[in-house]
C-alpha cells in the first residue's frame, strides 16, 4: 500500500486577494470547503503549477514539485466544466497525456466508455463528459488527483453515481485526492479530511 503525502505551502498574490495556504494531504480525500472566492480553485491551480507562487513549495513525499511544469507533476486534474477537447473523440480525449495505450484501454473500460469511443464531447451527457474527464486524468497514472467541483453540473442521480465511483477509485488506486465541493453531503460520502478556506487562508 502506497503512503504518499502531498505537502504544500502556497503564497501567491492574485488579482483580487492573496492565497496563503499551508496543507498536508495523505492518501484519501481531502475536501476544501469555503464560500465562492475563498481560494479553493486557486489552491488546486497552485498545486498543479497553473498558478505561479510568489513563495512557498509543493512536494510529494520528498520530491519537490515547485519548479516542475504541470505536465511533469504526477497528478490528474478534473475541472468543473470537464474541459474536454471538442474536436477530439472520447477515446482521443482519454489518450491525451496518457502514459500508455494500456492505460487508455483500462480506464475506458473501467468507466464504461467503450461504446462512446468515437463520439465527440458535444454529443455527451454531463455525466458522460465528467467520466471522460476522469478517465483522461487517471490514464496519466497520477499519484495526486485534483477534483474541482466535478459534480456541480450533474443531476442528483448522476452525482450520487459518480461520487460512488470516485470513492472506489481513490481507495483502489491509493490516490492523494483534493476535492473542491459546496456539498457537505458529497464530501462526507467520500470520507477523509476537511479544510475550510476563508479569504485565501485556512483559519
Amino acid at each position: 500500500m502506497r503512503g504518499d503525502v502531498l505537502t504544500a505551502k502556497l503564497l501567491a498574490r492574485l488579482d483580487n486577494f492573496t492565497l496563503d495556504v499551508s496543507l498536508q494531504a495523505p492518501v484519501g480525500v481531502t475536501t476544501l470547503f469555503g464560500p465562492s472566492g475563498s481560494g479553493k480553485t486557486s489552491t488546486l491551480r497552485a498545486i498543479s503549477g497553473l498558478v505561479k507562487l510568489d513563495s512557498g513549495f509543493v512536494k510529494l513525499n520528498d520530491t519537490a514539485w515547485t519548479t516542475l511544469p504541470p505536465e511533469r507533476r504526477e497528478l490528474g486534474y478534473v475541472f468543473q466544466s470537464s474541459a474536454l477537447f471538442p474536436h477530439l473523440t472520447v477515446e482521443q480525449n482519454v489518450e491525451f497525456g496518457a502514459r500508455t495505450p494500456e492505460e487508455v484501454a483500462r480506464w475506458m473500460k473501467r468507466l464504461r466508455l467503450e461504446s462512446a469511443r468515437e463520439r465527440k464531447p458535444s454529443t455527451l451527457s454531463g455525466g458522460e463528459a465528467q467520466r471522460v474527464a476522469l478517465a483522461r486524468a487517471l490514464a496519466r497514472r497520477p499519484r495526486v488527483l485534483l477534483l474541482d467541483e466535478p459534480f456541480s453540473s450533474l443531476d442528483a442521480g448522476l452525482r450520487e453515481e459518480l461520487v460512488g465511483e470516485i470513492k472506489e477509485l481513490v481507495e483502489a488506486e491509493q490516490l492523494v485526492t483534493l476535492l473542491v465541493t459546496h456539498s457537505r453531503e458529497e464530501a462526507e460520502r467520500l470520507g477523509g479530511r476537511f479544510l475550510h478556506l476563508v479569504g485565501g487562508k485556512i483559519p
